[in-house]
């Protein structure tokens, strides 16, 4: 088996498995679509979506925006079987190297609270929690 991590960007015969590795990450929400919510990244900078491969196998993904403002993250997974080996800091890395490259000077990302391993893993990385409330406003229902 590789053990060496391959990152390149998501392509569409990539749908199936990014989602189920979605559902193995517990990631999915009844008002968030997967699919739709795939079909918008490709639109927005699509080639910011990156899936991580070992022996062609799909174990990690994660999306990059950047507004000119501020970089943000979603959708970092790494398949159960695959966390804790170093994967989920390499894609992490690999973000934050395409958004330094870009110009951004501060990457924002947001956690559900309940979320605490992710929490932890984060901290390590070196990220700290801001001192602000985060709203939200659907403007379009996906259930």
């Amino acid at each position: 088996m590789q053990t060496v991590m391959r990152i390149r960007s998501y392509r569409s015969s990539d749908e199936s498995t990014v989602i189920d590795l979605w559902h193995n990450c517990d990631l999915i929400r009844p008002w968030n679509d997967p699919k739709k919510d795939i079909q918008r990244k490709l639109e927005v900078q699509g080639e910011w979506f990156l899936v991580g491969l070992l022996d062609d196998e799909i174990v990690a993904s994660i999306m990059i925006g950047y507004d000119g403002h501020r970089g943000w993250v979603n959708y970092l997974a790494v398949a159960p079987e695959y966390q804790r080996l170093g994967f989920g800091r390499e894609m992490m890395a690999e973000a934050e190297t395409l958004l330094r490259k870009s110009g951004c000077p501060k990457l924002n990302l947001q956690l559900r609270d309940s979320n605490t391993e992710a929490v932890i893993f984060y901290q390590k990385l070196g990220y700290k929690v801001d001192d602000v409330i985060s709203f939200g406003k659907r403007l379009e229902s996906d259930e």
